[in-house]
């Protein structure tokens, strides 16, 4: 009597433990066997989706049957046995060979050509409902993120509040969580002490366990925690429509302090000022050179003399340029009532220049109407009609363009002015804490030119933070009005630089607008 495997299968171990579907598969392929008087050598069961390959039972089936261990292959239907075409490749070799395939719910002979056919048919349509279930499930996958809605369970920190809903905050462990950030951003605790210290104050997981190293190191590069969606496979980054637990500055400062941690031990010197130093002569960049414990920038190119200038003697210029910046608690209560006056005036003015471009468009379409209605009764020959379509089209075209443009600009000019005062009014702190890296990175950044000239060294600040630097000689009006409209006008002035992209691509500033 020949002998035959039989196969069964759902997609997960859910379906298997909860459902019925595995032991109706078992009754219809008995019946069956019962009817044809097959007998079953033996039975594999398996709880895998069929839409990728490396199945472990099925790959054991198609191994026996290649090794003559059983004459076929018994199966309840064809999208339980494959749910992609490379698996049902394997069985139609299979059948090839000679090895009887039989579906106990289907009636084909795959012996003829007709009921290959039928059978192959029913393996693509079996490929593509996987096909397009996966399609489906990331359209709504993305259409959730993209409503700002997280598609998974909640992270420490927050609660689920039910499908297609932002995550709540949690009461209990959010506070924690923000502490948790506040005191690595500090630099001065490490993950270990931060594990300890946060379990002793009452932080668990979401199973009441303990906290330890790793899923925390994950909590502080998460930027769900100030209100950003990243998907980690793809490096995409959504808006949430979550509540942030803290600002994009601490979360920077917790990053970069955990790249510090992380740094392996160099043997070249780390010079603060590497690449970043030209001479006023020449032009050429100067060269970092380490003298009996004293590191200097000298010009090497024979043209010019031979001038250098100390480290220590370039930091201290620059310190004095960034002292320049801090703010006083009066300066910061005008920035912040001035950006809220732009943030509205901004939404106001993109409101109105959308409208404008809608009403533009819509006079055009008009005028397009009312020419061809003209050259349809006579009124234009066909050489002007062409001219003046032409020309209505080029316009509507230019109109249609800067709408799209502004519908799709993402940019949240407001914020990134808010980003740019915080990082004025910190600079100083912010490059006294900075690895030297990050110290090149925030040079640039807030710098322009940066020349010697024999001995000497000229710094000038990038805009618009020389205007900033320099507001004590851009007094507007009389006291007690003196402050606010002096910080109207450079809040004007550091708007123009940021709309017209003046700050460039430095990583620090990209990080920041992000």
């Amino acid at each position: 009597m020949k002998k035959y495997y039989a196969y069964v299968r759902v997609s997960t171990a859910k379906q298997g433990e909860q459902g019925v579907s595995l032991q109706q598969q078992r009754d219809a392929i008995t019946r069956f066997t019962e009817r044809n008087s097959f007998y079953i050598h033996r039975w594999f069961e398996e709880r895998e989706t069929a839409a990728e390959r490396g199945r472990p039972m099925f790959n054991e089936i198609i191994e026996g049957l290649r090794a003559g261990e059983a004459s076929g292959l018994i199966v309840h239907k064809i999208d339980r046995s494959a749910r992609n075409l490379k698996d049902w490749a394997e069985i139609g070799e299979l059948i090839d060979q000679g090895v009887e395939v039989h579906f106990a719910n289907e009636f084909l002979d795959l012996q003829t050509r007709g009921g290959r056919l039928s059978a192959d048919i029913q393996a693509v349509v079996a490929a593509d409902y996987i096909r397009n279930l996966k399609e489906e499930a990331r359209k709504g996958y993305y259409g959730r993120l993209k409503q700002g809605v997280l598609p998974r369970p909640a992270p420490l920190g927050y609660l689920d509040a039910g499908p297609g809903k932002p995550k709540l905050v949690d009461p209990v462990s959010s506070p924690l969580i923000k502490r948790a950030f506040e005191l690595y951003g500090t630099g001065s605790c490490s993950i270990e002490n931060l594990v300890t210290k946060l379990h002793s104050m009452g932080l668990r997981s979401k199973a009441g366990r303990k906290v330890y190293k790793n899923p925390l190191n994950d909590v502080l590069r998460n930027p769900f925690y100030m209100g950003l969606i990243r998907i980690e496979k793809t490096g995409e980054i959504f808006q949430g429509a979550h509540t942030p637990l803290i600002d994009a500055y601490l979360f920077e400062l917790v990053q970069a302090a955990l790249r510090s941690r992380v740094k392996t031990h160099r043997v070249h010197h780390e010079f603060i000022f590497k690449r970043l130093l030209q001479c006023h002569i020449c032009k050429a960049g100067l060269i970092a050179e380490k003298q009996k414990g004293h590191v200097y920038y000298r010009c090497h190119t024979s043209k010019c003399p031979t001038a250098c200038v100390r480290e220590t003697t370039v930091e201290q210029d620059l310190i004095a340029q960034l002292r320049l910046l801090e703010l006083s608690p009066a300066e910061k209560t005008c920035i912040q009532d001035g950006i809220l006056r732009i943030r509205h005036d901004w939404r106001t003015s993109r409101k109105t220049v959308e409208a404008s471009l809608q009403t533009r468009i819509a006079q055009h379409d008009d005028r397009l109407n009312r020419l061809t209605d003209a050259f349809v009764d006579g009124a234009l020959d066909k050489q002007l009609f062409q001219q003046r379509k032409t020309a209505l089209l080029l316009e509507r075209r230019e109109a249609t363009g800067n709408l799209f443009s502004l519908s799709h600009d993402r940019r949240d000019i407001p914020l990134e002015l808010e980003h740019c005062m915080h990082l004025a009014g910190n600079a100083l702190a912010q490059y006294q804490a900075a690895q030297p890296d990050e110290k090149r990175e925030l040079i640039k950044l807030l710098t322009s030119n940066r020349l010697l000239h024999g001995k000497k060294l000229t710094i000038t600040l990038e805009s618009p933070f020389h205007e900033i630097a320099a507001r004590s000689n851009a007094r507007c009006g009389g006291p007690p009005r003196d402050t606010a409209r002096t910080w109207d006008l450079l809040l004007k002035q550091a708007l123009h630089a940021i709309s017209q992209g003046l700050l460039g691509e430095n990583a620090l500033w990209g990080s920041l607008k992000s």
